[in-house]
């Protein structure tokens, strides 16, 4: 874990209110695995004070990306960051998505949820997969880094109209539930239904649970989730992010 100044080579805006930030490294990238994530320090002031964290969208060459939606005073404050900025970036924190020998996986995304999707792309390239992007409306759809992809939109603006869990529920049809599996990040009302979705499939399934987080690294306690099989609280920065959906309370 390093707590280091990256400086910004680009931040551009590929969809509404959604922006993707590349930032020079001197670190060595190559032990990052996809579904870790960064705690960033989007100011230098002392508003906000508490650090963001962002899980890494894409790698290339020397340059870590990171894609973000503005819904608050530090991401839009993000949003402003021009190239030659510096940002401070604590991490890598967390676990990464459990990359198995499976014949069919499925990338379920719901928003923002996608981000760490581009990044997992990179390491199925020689498997069977989809990615089911669902959101409210076309405006909300960029491509960045994602193949093989199906939309559902809540309006029928784009793809399928409804819910990802309708457009997985499509997909899951054909496929060979023992030979299957789902990565799949989004917020928590995607991933109740998803829960109750698959209570009486056999289907792993794995998520990557989104929370504000002080700290980064389980010393704040401030991210906790109910664990099924554990007498304690599990915590989404130490423990996770990334968790087994029927070992989790939601």
């Amino acid at each position: 874990m390093i707590i280091e100044d990256f400086v910004v080579d680009s931040n551009i805006k590929i969809a509404e209110n959604t922006f993707l930030i590349g930032l020079n490294s001197q670190i060595n990238l190559d032990v990052l695995q996809p579904g870790q994530f960064f705690n960033i320090q989007v100011s230098n002031n002392y508003f906000p004070l508490l650090r963001r964290p962002f899980s890494i969208s894409d790698i290339i060459d020397d340059k870590i990306y990171f894609m973000y939606k503005i819904v608050g005073e530090g991401t839009e404050i993000l949003s402003k960051k021009k190239k030659g900025d510096k940002i401070n970036l604590l991490g890598p924190l967390g676990n990464s998505f459990n990359v198995c020998n499976f014949e069919n996986i499925i990338l379920l995304g719901g928003g923002i949820g996608i981000a760490p999707f581009p990044f997992l792309i990179k390491k199925l390239l020689n498997k069977n997969f989809k990615v089911l992007f669902g959101v409210r409306t076309k405006n909300e759809v960029h491509n960045y880094g994602l193949k093989n992809v199906l939309f559902s939109s809540e309006d029928g603006s784009i793809g399928k109209k409804g819910n990802v869990i309708d457009l997985l529920d499509e997909e899951l049809k054909n496929l060979d539930f023992e030979k299957t599996k789902i990565f799949a990040c989004g917020p928590n009302t995607m991933f109740r239904a998803l829960q109750k979705y698959l209570i009486n499939k056999n289907i792993e399934c794995e998520v990557s649970m989104e929370s504000a987080m002080a700290c980064g690294f389980g010393i704040c306690q401030g991210c906790p989730v109910e664990h099924n099989h554990s007498e304690s609280y599990k915590l989404i920065c130490k423990d996770g992010p990334i968790f087994n959906i029927r070992e989790i309370v939601i």
